[in-house]
């Protein structure tokens, strides 16, 4: 009989699940660290956990045990889902239980902002009737600023339509269709909003484009006065930059629920005027408690009595004979999605996959989300895979098509895709040399052959002599080495336009890129860092 442990507060109503599931056992044992914690999940089947536990790879080295954690809630931060991929240990959230309380958090700061909420009524703690001392300002009529716009971006844009705000919205994967339907106006990038909007809410996972996406530039283009609020992930605002928009003045107020380094009791902002900050209470709410605590009971027991996986962060739903299959094609299409999330700019609009040989005969769905997949990796939070890539792309508006012929061409299976934004298409093509070496063989027409793997530098040029030479030797001025390298042209006339492919031994400067970028006859150039050979995403082991 399965026995899970819960080694969080949980509400009753999951506690009670647990309780009434048939042929499976739960304990709770709350607040352990250490060797304690790492015997007891040697003790059972599955675990449920909150963001208090931090279940690390060594908590989980050794354990031939545990089977499923289920988080009661989206972020996974404090498991390490690697180490849990590695032991088999299958790793689910619930991302949809505290959408709702998170926006009113974000909202309720907004309000609390306006007018005053705070400092009022600390005055009146302090014997003081100081009406005039707080003058609000109105939230209807006012243009308010949403940087991401998943569930949670969505559901903050509801609550300010029916404000009557005018709402700018930024997401790289948000289409203009999708933003009508929402009620927003898509803007083409962050910075083009700033100067427009009196609040600005951000709902983004924390990475390293995202780590201080408001920093000192930015408050040089805000609109004055204007009302800054993190619900978000602490590091998305530069925390100094915060402190000197308020001593000058140029901002407003600032509302944090989120830090850096939590718990956090001590604050620069703490204390300041026009700033109100909560210990990261977005989901404490009793329905978001028991949302997440009964979504995450339902994903044990549904693990446990009938084998089903649902919002798995580091699994995908295939059997083993189906993934070892399909393993060597998802790469292909994974890698072939990360490269063109780097090599694009503008909001796709369309992705389109064309598969021809022997390809066709496989599961050409699967191998599409998993291009969905390495193009939103890195854009979202947590790790996509081709479990929640598909409803990522429904939900952004980003059309998928696909097309498929079993004539076999100059490879026995070509993968082609085109991912088409309001800038252009790019198109690239892949294939499978033996069973797991994927290669990169087409870019807009010019063939090629490179790696699709480690640090590649990527640059458009005219196919004139010299052109190669001079980017080798700008390389080797800047003590990079280049380990391989492959040139190709859409058509055989010399001096055409080509596209050269150089695989590095380490990531180059940015005033090497800087200079190739400055030769005559080089029009455009990408460096782009993709997983190593042989390596791939805990979802596809």
């Amino acid at each position: 009989m399965p026995k899970i442990v819960v080694l969080d507060p949980l509400s009753d109503d999951g506690l009670n699940l647990l309780k009434a599931a048939a042929n499976i056992d739960y304990e709770e044992r709350t607040g352990l660290k250490g060797d304690d914690l790492r015997k007891t999940l040697n003790e059972f089947e599955g675990a449920i956990c909150r963001s208090g536990v931090k279940i690390t790879a060594e908590i989980l080295e050794g354990n031939t045990r545990l089977r499923a954690i289920a988080r009661a809630g989206v972020g996974v931060d404090n498991i390490d889902t690697a180490a849990a991929s590695k032991h088999g240990i299958v790793v689910m959230n619930t991302p949809g239980g505290n959408t709702i309380s998170t926006a009113e958090q974000a909202w309720t700061l907004l309000m609390g902002l306006s007018r005053n909420l705070y400092s009022a009524y600390d005055s009146l703690v302090e014997g003081r009737w100081d009406r005039k001392k707080f003058m609000g300002s109105q939230v209807s009529g006012k243009v308010l600023g949403i940087v991401g716009m998943g569930r949670i971006g969505q559901t903050v844009a509801r609550f300010a339509r029916a404000f009557e705000m005018k709402i700018y919205a930024f997401d790289p994967f948000l289409t203009t269709e999708k933003a009508q339907e929402y009620g927003v106006t898509m803007v083409s990038g962050f910075h083009e909003m700033l100067p427009l909007v009196d609040y600005l809410t951000v709902h983004t996972p924390l990475t390293d484009s995202t780590r201080g996406m408001f920093g000192r530039k930015e408050l040089e283009l805000i609109k004055k006065g204007a009302r800054l609020i993190n619900c978000a992930r602490g590091g998305i605002f530069d925390l100094d930059v915060l402190v000197e928009g308020m001593e000058s003045g140029k901002l407003g107020g600032v509302a944090l629920d989120v830090y850096e380094s939590e718990p956090c009791t001590n604050h620069p902002l703490f204390g300041k005027p026009n700033v109100i900050c909560t210990p990261h209470l977005g989901a404490s709410t009793e329905e978001a408690q028991t949302n997440v605590a009964v979504e995450a009971a339902e994903l044990l027991i549904d693990y446990f009595t009938t084998g089903t996986i649902r919002q798995a962060v580091n699994f995908s739903p295939l059997d083993a004979e189906t993934l070892h299959g399909l393993r060597g094609y998802l790469n292909v299409t994974y890698r072939l999605g990360l490269l063109s999330s780097k090599m694009t700019k503008g909001t796709p609009l369309t992705c389109k996959m064309k598969y021809k040989g022997e390809v066709c005969k496989k599961d050409t769905s699967l191998l599409s989300v998993a291009f969905a997949a390495g193009l939103l990796t890195g854009s979202m939070d947590g790790e996509v895979n081709i479990v929640s890539a598909g409803a990522v792309l429904k939900e952004r508006g980003i059309r998928m098509i696909e097309e498929k012929t079993d004539e076999i061409g100059d490879f026995g299976s070509l993968i082609t895709s085109e991912l088409t934004t309001e800038l252009g298409t790019l198109s690239l093509s892949g294939t499978l040399f033996g069973s797991s070496m994927p290669r990169l063989v087409l870019k807009d027409g010019s063939r090629l052959e490179s790696y699709l793997d480690g640090t590649l530098f990527i640059f458009n040029h005219r196919d004139l002599p010299g052109v190669i030479g001079a980017v080798g030797n700008i390389f080797g001025k800047h003590r990079v080495n280049i380990a391989h390298m492959t040139v190709g042209r859409e058509t055989q006339e010399p001096g055409s336009e080509a596209v050269g492919v150089l695989s590095l031994d380490s990531v180059p400067p940015a005033e090497a890129i800087k200079e190739i970028l400055s030769l005559e006859y080089v029009s455009n150039a990408w460096c782009v860092n993709l997983p190593a050979a042989g390596s791939a995403p805990s979802w596809m082991n």
